[in-house]
Parts: structure tokens; sequence; C-alpha cells
């Protein structure tokens, strides 16, 4: 990657403590165990298509993401489980449905309660008692508890400010949850207040308030630290990451970085070394500072002698968002949804299926591409394989490992279906190549929109993905036997509680809420 004349007015200091954006860091012995480190990179609102080695027509040309992909497993069949981003985090930390918690539709705000409940079992706490050193570090969108100056109501409204004491600690975030050290923001960077917190404490007071309102670079009006700085967050938290790994690549024990980037999310805002590279738009140039970062983190590794015996996943939490404009990137012939149906918050393939890439040397001797369908949800599951940790009934009930695929022998177990959620709470379930979408439209942003009427479609969609990706013919009245069998299954995996094998559970929040309650019927 190209460092000219990269933050020159921070090289000095920067450099000296051997972490800056242009990855510089400082060679360390290390020490060999017999467990990986892990690494989950998590990109925000990319599309299938914005990968080029997913997408051998993109326009956007990501030479890091596709360096993991052509020497690890290169999953194209990947499902996260909602197509936003809240949920789909839920999902990753816990094994867990997102629609089984409290958050039936929707999202989080950046005031919003802790969404995970305190009990529950997390990859964070899981591999903290295999005896891990955690971190996280970037958006968590997660809920925590800030200190309200007064009593507040209707802390998930994304159009409201509210007072904070910002001299007290944050409760119930990333360090309650299984997280050794965690350094980020609350939602996402269009979403107030924008101030960091390290280990629950704000590392400096707002002394301003902040709004942009332009589209692509549109962040809502709030209070703002004084170290924040929304066009170098990204660079900054990628600076925390590196220096994270250079921090603990010389212990005994392994480390877990979950590493939730911000981007290419908006506000569109890609520092000026990548402006205009793409030869796209704003949202092409934020891309490949998004690769940039990958390449950061994948340099870091090789020079402190990690990158063998790291496990290092790199995926997105959800589909683009029309934010990245669509009719823009048409005009150069860009697709960020590839060849799938719709965007970001809809129950289309678009929405949902996402580039997932699993890079770990020591253990994948032959690089391929796997069509094994998998979902976020299964990285619990696979890295307590991976650590011999038993999981308990009332744990990661959506989780099926994928380790079997990284080898080379034959997978032994493979995932039965998947549940697939929009923003409006609406579901789908994929399996084998049929999908049915228990809903008449998008349950999301692209048409058909549920609040434009949908009295004329019919009452479901079942597609035939293996002949028809884009969905774009629906058979729901071709086969009706199929119909009936998905819709039972679905109906079977809500109310048990979970989709492996084990004893049921309990769906926190009504027994039928109002998203499924026709199903049920």
């Amino acid at each position: 990657m190209k460092k000219a004349n990269k933050f020159i007015f921070l090289s000095i200091s920067l450099i000296a403590i051997g972490m800056t954006y242009s990855c510089q860091t400082t060679q360390k012995e290390t020490t060999t165990t017999n467990l990986p480190n892990i690494i989950y990179i998590l990109a925000d609102d990319m599309g299938y298509g914005d990968v080029s080695s997913f997408n051998p027509e993109s326009k956007i040309i990501t030479p890091h993401i596709d360096r993991l992909a052509n020497n690890g497993v290169k999953f194209t069949d990947a499902y996260t489980s909602s197509a936003v981003c809240t949920p789909t985090r839920y999902g990753i930390l816990t094994g867990r449905y997102n629609w089984r918690s409290e958050l039936k539709s929707g999202v989080l705000s950046g005031y919003s309660p802790p969404l995970i409940d305190s009990e529950r079992l997390t990859v964070g706490k899981m591999l903290k008692d295999k005896g891990y050193h955690t971190g996280f570090v970037g958006k968590w969108h997660l809920g925590w508890d800030w200190h309200f100056e007064a009593e507040q109501v209707n802390l998930n409204d994304l159009g409201k400010n509210f007072e904070i004491d910002y001299t007290k600690p944050v409760k119930n975030g990333p360090n309650e949850r299984g997280f050794s050290y965690s350094y980020g923001f609350s939602g996402s960077l269009d979403m107030p207040p924008y101030v960091y917190v390290e280990n629950g404490r704000v590392t400096a007071l707002p002394d301003r308030e902040t709004v942009n309102v332009d589209a692509k670079a549109f962040w809502r009006r709030g209070q703002t630290g004084s170290d924040f700085d929304h066009v170098q967050v990204l660079p900054h938290l990628t600076d925390k990451a590196v220096q994270y790994i250079v921090d603990h690549s010389g212990d005994s024990r392994p480390f877990f970085l979950y590493f939730a980037l911000p981007a290419p999310h908006t506000p569109i805002l890609p520092i000026t070394e990548f402006m205009g590279k793409s030869n796209t738009n704003l949202y092409g140039d934020f891309m490949l500072q998004v690769d940039d970062v990958v390449g950061c983190i994948t340099k870091v590794l090789e020079e402190q002698g990690l990158l063998e015996n790291t496990l290092l996943i790199f995926t997105s939490d959800n589909g683009c968002s029309p934010t990245a404009n669509f009719p823009e990137l048409l005009k150069v012939d860009h697709h960020p949804s590839y060849i799938f149906r719709g965007h970001k918050a809809d129950i289309f393939e678009g929405g949902l299926r996402v580039p997932f890439i699993v890079h770990w040397p020591e253990k994948i001797i032959s690089p391929k591409s796997s069509d094994a369908m998998i979902s976020t949800t299964d990285f619990m599951a696979t890295v307590a394989e991976i650590t011999s940790y038993p999981i308990p009934p009332n744990a990661a009930e959506d989780s099926f490992s994928f380790l079997d695929v990284l080898g080379d022998k034959p997978t032994l177990t493979e995932r039965p279906q998947v549940v697939l959620h929009s923003i409006e709470g609406r579901f789908a379930i994929r399996k084998d190549h049929w999908k049915l979408i228990l809903w008449p439209g998008s349950g999301g942003w692209s048409d058909p929109k549920s609040n434009e009427g949908l009295n004329n479609l019919p009452p479901m969609q079942l597609y035939d993905l293996k002949k028809d990706p884009g969905e774009t013919q629906n058979l729901i009245d071709q086969y009706p036997q199929v119909v009936s069998q998905l819709r039972e299954e679905l109906i079977r995996l809500i109310q048990d509680g979970r989709s492996t094998p084990g004893p049921k559970q309990i769906n926190d929040g009504p027994k039928i809420w109002d998203q499924v309650k026709w199903i049920l019927e």
C-alpha cells in the first residue's frame, strides 16, 4: 500500500510508539501455543459484489481482501442472520438468532441499553474461559448503560438526543460481555453520541455538537468528544487494532480481537489518499480504504510472526446500503449486490448474502472456494470446536461449526437450514436450493415496499436459488408441498427456541410477536 505523506503531522509521535495507520510496527518474538489467535474483522454495510474476488466484474478492486480469499476458504453461500447491523452483531457474539432476543425489528440507537443479557454466554466470555485475552475495537451497537442526567424513555429513538453525565463510567458494555479490553463507540458512526469509550470510560468529554446533512457524509446531530473526528475514525480505530495485536504478540496466551469497522457505512468519508482512487464514486473510494485496513491487519500479523496460526475472518454485517448510490455505481457498471436482488434492510439475497473469508494458513492447507451454506451465527460453534469448549444447552442455540470445511477432509456436519430476517422483522427460511419468504415484499427498503401497499401480491415468495439466484420468479403456486414443508420447519424452529440439537429453549420477549403471529395461525 502507498504510505507517502500519510498523517505527516502525527508521524513523529506515532512512529515512536510503533503504531501508525501506514502499518508501521515493531518486530517481536512470539510464544507458540496450541490454540490460534483469532481475529474477526466485520465490515459495515458492504455488499457481496464490493469484493473483487467474489465479483469478477467488480469495478472496485480489493487486493488485500482478495489475498485472504485466495489463500484461505472463500465461502460463497454465507448469510448474515439479519439484513441490518445490530441484530447481526448479536448473532455473531451469541451464536443465537437475533429475533430470539428482545429486539424484533430495526436497530438500536447510540443511547440504547444492552441487548445481550448479562447471563448469556458470548464468544468473548467463552474464549476468556479458555485462557484468551479478548479485545474489542470499533463499533459496538449492541447497547450499554450510559449514566443519564434524568430518567429517560424511548432510548431506541434514532432521532432523539439525551443528556448524559460523561464523567461517569459506562456499564454493561463490552467489558461485561466478555472483553478484557474494549475501545470504541456506542452506535453507528451516524448516531450520537460521538465519543470514544475505553474500558467503560469516555476518553474525552464532548465540547461541541456536530451534524452533517450531506447524503453520503451524513450523521445526525449530537454531542461530540474533543478527540472525535468523523473523518479520522477509521484510521484511528485501525491504529488501535494494530497496537492491540502488537501488545499481545509476545504473550504466552492467545488473543481474540473483534474488530468491528464503522465502514463503508455512512458517513462515507474516505481520507484524502483514497479520494478518487477507485474511479467509481465516493463509496468505492471508501471501500478501498476498508481494503487497506485489512492490509494493515495482515501486515502486522506477518511482522509479528503470527499470520500462520491466526484464524482471521473477514465478512460484513449485511449487504450494501442504498446510500452508496446504486445509480451512480451503475454508470460505471459496478453492482454492489452482484447478481442478487435487493440491498441492506431487505429479506432478498442482496440484504443478507455477504462475502465471508476464513484465513488460517496452519489449518487451511489447500485454499479453496466453498459453497457450504453458513451463517454469521456459526462463528461461536466453530471457535468452540477449535478450543474444545463444551457449549451448554442454553447457549449458541443457532450456531453450527464450519471447522470441517476448513480442512481437506469431507464435511461431517452441514447446516440443515438458515433463518433470515429483515429490518421490518420479516422472515425467510433457506434450505437446500429453496428459499421461502413469508412476506409479499422486500421487508425492507427496496421495492416492493410495505408502506406502499402489497395487496396485489402473493402473500409469500418461493425461489429456487440454484436456477434463479436473482429471485425473479416467484414459484409459490407451483410447489405447494415445498412451501408447506418450509413453513412448518420455520414454525418448529421458532417454537423450539433453537435450531441446533438440544433441549427446547425460551425466546425472549412475547411468545408470539407480531412479525410471526400470522405464520403460526
